[in-house]
């Protein structure tokens, strides 16, 4: 019977861990070459091991997470005091430095650092006068 329990238990366990993690959020900005910021979904996708950008215009962003050179986090402050909270990420494309950046909507901010955390092991630098919570 204890054997029987056992495997019951294990199966949920295994289960879990064949499924891979997937963090999305839908409340993020990328900006645009025009300078304006269209709606994006940003999701951690561990099936993938990449993290994903999918903007409501232009085309979807990709970054492998084995790629992924550094990430930065810092915020300003705007037009009638609005703080803007941006996401850099650096890495690397067949050898050529680049940088994604993404703005944050400041609701989730601290869940996306989290997450950035969780899923590339890779601790956002602080930059500026920034300051996680």
């Amino acid at each position: 019977m204890k054997r029987i329990v056992s495997i019951l238990l294990l199966i949920p366990l295994a289960a879990a861990l064949g499924f891979a993690d997937e963090t999305s959020f839908s409340h993020v900005r990328v900006p645009t070459l025009k300078g304006k910021h269209v709606k994006a979904v940003l999701t951690f996708s561990d099936k993938d091991k990449a993290v994903e950008v999918r903007p409501a215009k232009g085309d979807p962003v990709t970054i492998p997470y084995g790629q992924i050179d550094k990430c930065a986090y810092e915020y300003s402050i705007g037009l009638m005091d609005e703080k803007a909270y941006w996401l850099e990420i650096h890495y690397h494309d067949q050898d050529k430095p680049k940088v994604f950046v993404l703005l944050m909507d400041s609701h989730n901010y601290l869940r996306i650092l989290e997450s950035l955390k969780a899923h590339t092991g890779i601790d956002a630098e602080i930059l500026g006068n920034a300051k996680k919570r």
